[in-house]
């Protein structure tokens, strides 16, 4: 199962693997406070995708297509490969510092891990007419 999470919400145990999928590290936040399995940079958008958003509803989509682009990188297809293998048998949540549940990285990056999850799960499933 694959969560999203704003970083400063409390650390649950059934968050399970927990990634830090942003750039810059959440202000304020201390490192033992996260309780992060890990900080995937190769992930989070660029600089200047993120300057340029402005979180207008045209600006989404723009903001969407260009971040899914981004994420055609090797040293990212591998992390989200990774990812959506990992969350075939345990929890994985995203961790992201935006004031914005609705338009941000971690929101796109959880529909392209499940995207990747369904099509694991279809290649194991066994032929039938």
């Amino acid at each position: 199962m694959i969560k999203i999470k704003r970083a400063y919400e409390p650390v649950s145990e059934a968050d399970g693997y927990r990634v830090l999928v942003d750039r810059l590290w959440p202000r304020g936040m201390k490192k033992e406070e996260l309780a992060l399995s890990e900080w995937a940079k190769d992930l989070s958008p660029s600089k200047d995708l993120c300057a340029s958003f402005d979180a207008s509803p045209e600006e989404w989509e723009r903001y969407q297509a260009e971040y899914k682009w981004e994420l055609q990188r090797n040293e990212a297809k591998e992390k989200i490969s990774f990812l959506s293998e990992l969350a075939l048998n345990s929890n994985v949540t995203l961790i992201y510092s935006s004031r914005d549940k609705e338009h941000n990285n971690a929101v796109i990056l959880k529909e392209i891990l499940e995207q990747g999850i369904r099509l694991k799960q279809r290649a194991n499933l066994p032929y039938s007419l």
